[in-house]
């Protein structure tokens, strides 16, 4: 075998070896291009973008607990100060009645005095002057809605009379109130003491 190059073979391999280097160049720049492409891809990905949306929807479920909460609470509070303001109103209203209850026989003793006294003092200041302590009574049950139950004539009710006798009468039916020995009194529907009565047979 002859060492001599042939021209002609030389010639084939300056040929060949500018395809085969642009070749190995393109295969490089389309290796580059494809990590580009990939690489945008990974970013959309974001393993921790994705952490932080669920922790922001976790938060705003929680947030939204949260305000349901502090609302519940809100109106839970609101509740229980007009439930305490009622009980406290309550409990003033019942506490005046059970002091009012216990000067209804001063009350008495006043209407049996004034009905008892004498013509000729009635125009005396001083029946005058002890005439306005009974009427400052009076405007004090007035302004607790206090009324008297004097039922006279009217048919026995037990929730509000207290029958201490019963008697034959021409002048109202069987069952009605012939004379009312002592003034009940009620507020609304509450009776502070019943009226003592005699009851028609």
């Amino acid at each position: 075998m002859s060492d001599v190059k042939n021209p002609t073979d030389e010639l084939e391999r300056e040929e060949t070896r500018p395809e085969e280097a642009v070749d190995g160049a393109d295969e490089v720049k389309a290796e580059q291009e494809a990590e580009a492409v990939q690489a945008p891809q990974e970013e959309i990905e974001l393993p921790e973008g994705a952490n932080l949306l669920q922790m922001l929807i976790e938060a705003q479920k929680e947030a939204k607990t949260n305000e349901d909460g502090w609302q519940r609470a809100r109106a839970e509070f609101a509740n229980y100060k007009k439930r305490n303001e009622r009980e406290r109103r309550e409990l003033f209203q019942r506490a005046a009645l059970d002091t009012l209850r216990s000067l209804l026989p001063i009350i008495d003793d006043f209407d049996r005095a004034f009905e008892s006294v004498p013509d000729e003092i009635c125009d005396d200041p001083w029946i005058g002057g002890v005439s306005m302590i009974q009427r400052k009574f009076n405007n004090l049950l007035e302004q607790y809605e206090v009324e008297a139950i004097d039922p006279t004539g009217g048919p026995f009710d037990p929730n509000l009379h207290q029958a201490i006798g019963a008697e034959d009468s021409d002048e109202v039916e069987s069952g009605c109130v012939i004379e009312t020995l002592q003034k009940g009194y009620r507020a609304g529907e509450q009776v502070l003491r019943l009226a003592l009565v005699k009851v028609a047979n």
